[in-house]
Order: C-alpha cells, then sequence, then structure tokens
C-alpha cells in the first residue's frame, strides 16, 4: 500500500467536497486509516487542526467568488458553512484583516491558501529509535475523566485530570506498579469500543492516568480508582524527554510528531488502540525527565 498515496487521495476528496458536508466514513477508506488516525497525523505535519485547514480553504475560494462580484455575501457565508453573514464576516476578517465587504469594494491583496498534500519523508536523515515490546492484556488503575478534544498543540484541560490524584493516591500506585513500564502513565481513549461516532474537536474524550496492572484490582481499591483495559498487543517504544536542556533528545511533541511522519514509511501501521505516553516521574518541575510513547502496532498486511 502506497500510504502517501492514500493520504493525498483523501486530501483530494476534501478539496472535491470543500464546500459539502464531508463523508469522513468515506474518507477514512481512501486515506486507509481511522479519522482520528488521519486528524491526528494531519496536525503533526500540518502544523494545523484538519478543521482549521478546511476553515481556511473555505475562506480562500470565498475571496474568489468576493473578487468575482455575482453573488450576495450572504449567500457566499452559507456556501461556505457559515449560519450568518455576521459569523463569515467574523471569521474573515481574523484570517485576512478585512471585512468581506470591504474587500469586495476594494480589493486588496490577499495571501493564498492553496491546497495542501503530503509529502512524507525523513528529513535530515532522522533515524527513530524503538524497541519492540509484546504485552498481554492489561489495564491502567488510576483516575478517568472528561476533556475536550483538541487535535494540535497542548490541551490545557488534562491538568483537571491529574488533579484527581492526591500525591497519596500517586504514592500508592507507584508502589503497585511492579511490571513495564513502571510508573504513572496517560492515555487519552478517542473512541468506545462499538462505538464510530465522529469525534470532532471539542467533543469530550476520555483521560486517564494511572499504572499498568495485569492482575484484577485489589478490593480495597475499587471505588478509589478506576480501570482502563487493554487487549494484547505488540508495542513500539519511543523515547522522549521533557524540558530537555541540550535538545539531544526530542521532547514529547516533536516525538508525536516524528512518529507520525516515520510510521506511514515503516513497515508497521497502528492498530487504533490509544497511545500510552509514560512519565519517569509524574513531578513535571523536574529537569530532564524522561518520557516515552507506546504504540500498538501490526505488521502491514501486502
Amino acid at each position: 500500500m502506497d500510504t502517501t498515496a492514500s493520504l493525498n487521495a483523501a486530501m483530494r476528496y476534501i478539496e472535491k467536497h470543500l464546500l459539502d458536508a464531508i463523508d469522513f466514513a468515506k474518507m477514512e477508506k481512501i486515506a486507509c486509516c481511522s479519522e482520528y488516525q488521519f486528524r491526528r497525523m494531519f496536525s503533526y505535519l500540518a502544523g494545523m487542526s484538519l478543521n482549521e485547514y478546511i476553515r481556511k480553504r473555505r475562506l480562500s475560494y470565498a475571496t474568489d467568488l468576493l473578487q468575482k462580484g455575482n453573488e450576495k455575501i450572504i449567500d457566499i457565508a452559507l456556501k461556505c458553512g457559515y449560519e450568518s453573514p455576521d459569523a463569515f464576516g467574523k471569521a474573515f476578517h481574523a484570517i485576512y484583516g478585512v471585512t468581506p465587504s470591504a474587500f469586495r469594494n476594494a480589493p486588496v491583496t490577499l495571501k493564498a491558501f492553496p491546497p495542501l498534500f503530503f509529502h512524507l519523508t525523513l528529513k535530515g536523515g532522522i533515524e527513530m529509535d524503538y524497541r519492540v515490546v509484546e504485552r498481554g492484556d492489561f489495564y491502567l488503575m488510576g483516575k478517568t475523566g472528561s476533556i475536550p478534544l483538541i487535535y494540535h498543540g497542548p490541551n490545557p484541560h488534562t491538568a483537571e485530570v491529574w488533579k484527581k490524584l492526591s500525591r497519596g493516591d500517586l504514592l500508592v500506585l507507584t508502589e503497585y506498579s511492579q511490571v513495564e513500564p513502571r510508573g504513572v502513565l496517560c492515555v487519552y481513549e478517542q473512541t468506545t469500543k462499538g462505538n464510530t461516532q465522529t469525534k470532532w474537536e471539542g467533543d469530550e474524550i476520555l483521560m486517564c492516568v494511572g499504572v499498568v496492572m495485569e492482575e484484577p484490582m485489589p478490593d480495597r481499591f475499587k471505588g478509589r480508582f478506576d480501570a482502563l483495559p487493554f487487549e494484547a498487543s505488540t508495542w513500539l517504544v519511543f523515547s522522549a524527554m521533557d524540558n530537555s536542556k541540550d535538545g539531544s533528545v526530542p521532547s514529547t511533541q516533536q516525538t508525536y510528531a516524528r512518529i507520525a511522519e516515520w510510521l506511514p514509511t515503516s513497515e508497521y501501521e497502528e492498530t487504533g488502540a490509544p497511545q500510552l505516553t509514560w512519565y519517569e516521574s509524574y513531578d513535571f518541575s523536574k529537569p530532564d525527565k524522561r518520557s516515552e510513547i507506546w504504540v500498538s502496532v501490526r505488521k502491514r498486511s501486502g
């Protein structure tokens, strides 16, 4: 399978249906990956969320319609997915610095925003160092909470879930962390098993902070902690580091970006299971704190 060709076919599909309600189920088949995986890869590679890209492309298209001068602004607004001329005007002004009516009456040169397509390469000969870990069924024991989904950039709402764990809770969890990876992990569960509902930015997703457990949760912890199950899988483990002083080890965010670029060119593909992020310490003020990203994979077929 040519991953780059599949991703670009999905981009062409989006461009063809730019002004329509995009059928993301069909886009998944074209891209040969889940909508979530596509959105996440897009945000890492493009530096913006897919929703932001679509919005900018629609507004770029709107500039052409405004220059032609044949349609009313309200009609252009509706065509570009806005419910009112006011909402359209605010979005247009935020991108171009002028209102649609001002641009129509006195056209100025605007920065173009052309269609984007993927060209995946390993920049600068970067090698991805990883280890392969085979794991049977396990679960995370810890605390869970709902947070809004943000595809691009840090999510400030994650702090609310961490706050659910007292220092005493963290000490208990780390004491009972007896299997690899030992210590505290964080995971974002993008979908519930059997639920195929599209996840949009702003939708609530489940976040869990906890430790890996292979044995059933002790009775004395039931009611105090939650459990998030994982099925047996092959895991690729990538090293990262937060607050690195010399930059010799990429940051967690940089590592996510490199994985997104490297994985489509590798012999592996994701299973769709949530990725795990392991932290050497739950003390986030600690300098040069190591972390790892665990990605559930399978060998590509064909």
